[in-house]
């Protein structure tokens, strides 16, 4: 399963890293830092060319230079990535940030746990649902 993360913490991003070797389902993870990286990672525009597009997107919300909101406004408004599932991963529990990731097309809202077993559990759960359990698009 291909994996981009898209989060500008970096020790966040080490945590997912972590969490992933340790599932059984064979992840590949990239990560980007900001928004505009993102959508050109999806795009496949520049640096980002010859990479493959992910089976899923994990977007956190507060980035630099595109903050996630935009980011999945503009992939879900994108015919070629529209079907891509976008878990959204964030620290924010705003109502106000929940309801516009899902009437932006967010396929989930995850909070990121404080304690670093169930931060490795809710990794290990979202890989074996999407990684076993749902059949993904074509591209």
């Amino acid at each position: 399963m291909r994996i981009l993360l898209v989060e500008d913490n970096r020790g966040d991003a080490r945590l997912v890293a972590e969490a992933l070797k340790e599932s059984p389902i064979q992840t590949q993870i990239s990560v980007v830092d900001d928004g505009v990286q993102a959508l050109a990672c999806l795009r496949q525009e520049g640096e980002y060319a010859e990479m493959s597009r992910p089976d899923i997107i994990l977007l956190d919300l507060n980035l630099p230079k595109k903050d996630g909101r935009q980011v999945l406004t503009e992939i879900k408004a994108d015919p070629t990535l529209k079907r891509l599932p976008v878990l959204i991963l964030t620290s924010s529990v705003a109502q106000e940030d929940i309801i516009q990731a899902y009437d932006r097309g967010a396929n989930c809202y995850l909070l990121k746990p404080v304690g670093l077993d169930e931060y490795f559990a809710l990794l290990r759960a979202v890989v074996d649902f999407w990684g076993r359990h749902v059949q993904l698009a074509e591209r």
